[in-house]
């Protein structure tokens, strides 16, 4: 087998559909458009998604479903994290400040402790949110868990 002789497989291929082009070719006359009408005219072009009036999909699906505008979005940060910046600094105090300097949090964000990871030394957490579980395993160990 050689470039030379490559030729599609049997069938595959068909002639091209020669509309307009006379009587003879079977798509003379009206091209395959119908009779008269808008559709059948020169220039005529139809808006993407347009439904004939009727509300068009794109524009019907989303108006389903809620959104709540009063929700709270929280950025979670789990006690092991707390604990590894805590060692890595050397503080026991833990506030959004040293979260926002060690790049963990951003200084727009609310902040809520998760008890992920576990707590094995005393500190202090400030915090807007705290897990029932985190707070327990925070004052299991003696620190407090203060709510701004």
């Amino acid at each position: 087998m050689e470039l030379n002789n490559l030729k599609p497989a049997l069938g595959s291929t068909g002639r091209e559909k020669r509309i307009a082009r006379g009587q003879g070719s079977g798509h003379g006359g009206t091209a395959t458009r119908g009779h008269k009408g808008a559709k059948s005219r020169s220039g005529y072009s139809r808006k993407i998604g347009f439904e004939g009036g009727q509300m068009p999909l794109q524009r019907r699906v989303p108006k389903f479903g809620f959104k709540n505008i009063n929700r709270v979005e929280y950025k979670a940060v789990s006690l092991g994290l707390i604990e590894k910046v805590a060692t890595k600094l050397g503080v026991t105090e833990i506030d959004q400040d040293v979260l926002v300097n060690s790049g963990i949090v951003s200084k727009n964000d609310l902040i809520k402790v998760l008890s992920d990871g576990g707590l094995t030394k005393k500190l202090t957490i400030k915090a807007e949110g705290f897990s029932l579980k985190a707070i327990e395993i925070i004052e299991a160990q003696g620190g407090t868990a203060v709510k701004i």
